[in-house]
């Protein structure tokens, strides 16, 4: 299978010619010309190509809250921010930052370091009960079945995050900002009623949640 990128730029000549540079190279390329609706898909990629600057969001932060979202995909800045303070700021978070201009070989051969690091790292499988997670496939397994348990991408998003931050007892204010990227309003009921439709397909009994506890008055938790 080819490995798959997400590429974010907006400068539609450099976009156009490296598109096709990494479409020659073998590889299948999504090239979006803004950040935004990129943001809670990137798990489904082998590596993101990021650009700084963006229309709306910046670079640096769509790639933070990346990031956040999918910690298992390697991340590639590019800029023609070539200051100290540019690349530190970009390197807190992706795994490689490179400055524009930039020769193509050079752009390929760290491509190429990015995936071979994230393939030689074990596959971690978590295991909650009868549910068996493996996020970099963002697969999950019920063990009784060996079946593959489809959930939407708001779904798998929210039960990542909530992974993520095991045993933690986690306001709704917390997973909507960490999964969303926006602030919480009071009296939304679109986490819960996720979380709610999540339950119906994890939990053996959704009326008695044994994966995401209910911590009354508080918020959610899963336990590892």
């Amino acid at each position: 299978m080819k490995p798959t990128i997400l590429y974010v730029e907006d400068d539609l000549e450099i976009g156009e010619w490296t598109n096709q540079f990494l479409k020659d190279k073998g590889y299948e390329v999504d090239w979006r010309k803004s950040g935004e609706n990129a943001l809670h898909e990137a798990g489904s990629y082998s590596l993101v190509i990021l650009d700084v600057m963006l229309p709306g969001l910046d670079g640096f932060t769509v790639g933070q809250r990346l990031k956040k979202n999918a910690p298992h995909i390697p991340v590639l800045m590019l800029s023609a921010r070539s200051s100290i303070d540019d690349k530190l700021q970009g390197l807190n978070f992706a795994d490689d930052y490179l400055t524009k201009p930039f020769h193509p070989d050079e752009l390929a051969a760290r491509i190429e370091i990015l995936l071979r690091r994230y393939e030689k790292e074990e596959e971690e499988c978590i295991t909650l009960h009868h549910i068996h997670m493996y996020p970099k496939q963002n697969r999950i397994v019920d063990s009784r079945t060996n079946e593959d348990l489809t959930l939407t991408g708001k779904q798998f998003h929210i039960f990542r995050y909530m992974i993520q931050n095991a045993n933690q007892i986690l306001t709704k204010e917390q997973i909507y900002e960490g999964v969303w990227g926006d602030p919480y309003i009071e009296g939304d009921k679109t986490l819960q009623v996720h979380i709610r439709y999540l339950r119906e397909k994890i939990e053996l009994d959704p009326s008695k949640p044994l994966v995401i506890e209910t911590i009354r008055g508080i918020g959610y938790r899963v336990r590892r």
